[in-house]
């Protein structure tokens, strides 16, 4: 399953390689290998695109959040999934609960969200 890999000029390529990238999540591919090393750079494309046209407001760890449910069409109930419970959900985007550690590795992990952007302090109601 060779594909070219090239630089994400546009949205239609930035597609193509995601769905590539995503094609792996199923089966991870052995590190070194030629499709570990295609699936390694399919996502420092993507991360390189999304870096340059998703640019990541920083500072405040809950507008990084809504942000992202915003950007990747997620609700507070996928928050809550992620969190662990609706009040959590709740509490965090009321700005009544600080991330745990753990959260902010769970965020950063399955939607993308870069550590350094939710780490900050939530700025006040």
């Amino acid at each position: 399953m060779s594909m070219h890999i090239h630089i994400l000029r546009d949205e239609a390529d930035y597609l193509e390689a995601l769905a590539a990238y995503e094609a792996y999540f199923d089966n991870a591919p052995e590190p070194g290998s030629e499709a570990g090393d295609r699936f390694e750079l399919l996502g420092l494309l993507l991360a390189k695109y999304e870096e340059d046209h998703f640019p990541m407001p920083t500072g405040d760890p809950v507008e990084a959040i809504r942000f992202a449910m915003e950007r990747q069409g997620l609700s507070q109930s996928d928050l809550s999934d992620v969190l662990g419970s609706r009040s959590r959900a709740s509490e965090v985007l009321n700005r009544r609960r600080a991330l745990s550690v753990s959260q902010i590795r769970t965020l950063a992990r399955e939607w993308r969200i870069p550590v350094q952007a939710l780490i900050g302090e939530a700025k006040a109601a």
